[in-house]
Order: C-alpha cells, then sequence, then structure tokens
C-alpha cells in the first residue's frame, strides 16, 4: 500500500470521477485507475460503486477513508519530529489569502516569518475561495484561509472567524462602528455589491430574504477595491467586513455600521490538503495566521467572532 493510492483515494471519493480526480492531479486518468484497482486487490474488497454517473464509496470504502485521512495526519506528525522545534526553517511556503484577508494580514505574517524563519521563502496567493481550493488541490497552495467552502474530504480544516459584514457608506452618510443599522432599512437603497454568484453576495441577499425585503443592486462589482472606490465617490453603499476598509474608516473616508436583524456574517477557516503532509512552514504559518486574527479582534480591527480549532 502506497501513499499515492491513498492520495487518490480522497480525490476521487470527493470528486467521485476518475476524470476528474485524474485532471485535478495532472495524473493520467489510467495511471489513477490502476492505483484504484490495485488498493482493492490488496483490500480484498470494492473501495467504490461504480454508475453511469460515476463513482460512490462502498461502505467499506468510507472506512477506509478515514483511516487514510487519519494516516496523512501521522506522517505529517512524524515529520514534524524529524527537525528541532526551536530551529529556523527553510524552504518555502504557499499561503492562500482571499482578497480582504490579504489585505489585513500579509504585513504581519511576513513579520512573524521573518523573525522565526528569516531563510524561508514566503509566497502569498490572493485570490478567491474557489480558486484556492483548486490550487490547493494541485499542490500549489499548503495552507489557505478560506470563506465557507463547501465541506471537501480533501481538507483538514479548523473553524478560525465568524467574521461580521457592515454597511460602508461614503462620510456623508454619517454611519458609526458604535451604532447598529437594522436591514429592513436598506430597502430602496441603492447597493453596490459582488455579482450574484459570489458567497458575499449570497449571504447578503440571504439575509434580504429573512429581513422581507428586496435589494436595489445599482452596480456589481466583483473587485473589493473597486466597491470601497464607488463607495467614496458617492456611488451608493456596500457591504463588507470591516477590517480592509478599517484604515478607510479611521481616516475619515468611509463610515460604517454593524447591521443587525439580521446580523451578516461569514464563517473563516484555516485549510490544509488532507491528502499530503502539511510541512512544518505550512504549519507555523497556520499558528501566525490564527495568532493575527486574535491580536486583529482584540482591537476591534478585525470585527467578529473567535472560532477554536477542530478538524
Amino acid at each position: 500500500m502506497e501513499l499515492s493510492q491513498l492520495r487518490t483515494l480522497i480525490h476521487v471519493a470527493e470528486l467521485g470521477s476518475l476524470s476528474k480526480a485524474a485532471d485535478r492531479l495532472h495524473i493520467a486518468q489510467p495511471a489513477l485507475s490502476r492505483q484504484v484497482r490495485m488498493l482493492e486487490e490488496e483490500l480484498g474488497f470494492a473501495l467504490f460503486l461504480r454508475h453511469g454517473r460515476g463513482m460512490v464509496l462502498s461502505e467499506q470504502g468510507k472506512e477506509v477513508l478515514t483511516h487514510a485521512m487519519r494516516v496523512m495526519a501521522e506522517i505529517d506528525e512524524i515529520r514534524a519530529t524529524a527537525t528541532p522545534a526551536d530551529a529556523p526553517l527553510t524552504g518555502e511556503v504557499a499561503i492562500g489569502l482571499p482578497p480582504t484577508v490579504a489585505d489585513i494580514i500579509s504585513l504581519p505574517l511576513a513579520a512573524a516569518f521573518g523573525k522565526a524563519h528569516p531563510k524561508a521563502k514566503l509566497r502569498l496567493v490572493s485570490a478567491y475561495t474557489g480558486y484556492l481550493l483548486d490550487w490547493m488541490h494541485r499542490g500549489e497552495v499548503d495552507v489557505a484561509v478560506l470563506y465557507d467552502p463547501r465541506m471537501a474530504r480533501s481538507l483538514r480544516s479548523h473553524p478560525l472567524l465568524l467574521e461580521n459584514l457592515f454597511l460602508i457608506g461614503p462620510p456623508d452618510a454619517g454611519f458609526s462602528t458604535v451604532r447598529a443599522v437594522s436591514f429592513t432599512s436598506l430597502a430602496g437603497k441603492r447597493l453596490l455589491l459582488p455579482s450574484i454568484k459570489h458567497g458575499l453576495r449570497i449571504i447578503v441577499e440571504r439575509c434580504a430574504t429573512d429581513a422581507g425585503i428586496t435589494l436595489d443592486v445599482g452596480i456589481e462589482a466583483d473587485s473589493y477595491s473597486a466597491l470601497k472606490d464607488l463607495v467614496r465617490n458617492g456611488h451608493g453603499w456596500t457591504i463588507l467586513p470591516l477590517a480592509p476598509i478599517h484604515a478607510d474608516v479611521v481616516a475619515g473616508q468611509l463610515t460604517a455600521a454593524p447591521l443587525i436583524d439580521p446580523v451578516p456574517v461569514r464563517r473563516l477557516i484555516l485549510a490544509y490538503p488532507a491528502d499530503r503532509p502539511a510541512s512544518r512552514l505550512a504549519r507555523f504559518a497556520g499558528q501566525a495566521i490564527e495568532d493575527i486574527a486574535k491580536d486583529l479582534v482584540g482591537r476591534a480591527v478585525w470585527v467578529g467572532q473567535l472560532l477554536g480549532p477542530s478538524s
């Protein structure tokens, strides 16, 4: 039994298709099929049930998958013993961050690495969750902060934060971070929001439904920096987390208010690929991100509720 076989098992189980797993892993489909077949022959039972729409795990396959994910985690722990815990590390680590998160933690994250592991190469990758997930699966990102992704078998994740979303307006809107605004008051107001498939837009639309209102979205923009500029120039209001516009609020260029009834929140997780061990640099990055989040929440720069880690 080889680790590559277990890795294949994890991805095929998640995607339900050898061809999709082959595309993700950049491995020829016949090679993946052979790995699955050899693993089934060694175990003496079928891991998957094949049907016209793809492949699903058998009951025994589900048990093997649980053990496979545990094995990958154990290998991670074994490798961690190879280097003294306090020794500076070398090598490279790629960290995936959504744009709104990258803006607030890139500098303190770089500082943490510069202090603890000055010879390590840090690569910060900023993109939306869907892209980060794909790059993690392809081995191009080692650890990432993700916004409420669909739970995937190919991830080992730790809850990080429930992030509050704020109503953002220009200075003359007169919003205050200590004076909440009811979601129902947004009825009839011109809003600037991401496109309908964007995760933040989905949350906002869900809150509008709960509040019994229909949103008037005048402009759609998937770039949060574009949304900030549009608001600053008087084109309407938007809804964003406070952290990436905190400096603008302090400078008086924007105003922000918490929303209530209902309160819009986004769930962030810290994620590692489950199909391969996380390096010590990746785990250091994860711990540094958690420490930075704790500091920013404590200083009310990042408004939300810290969540305890779990797997």
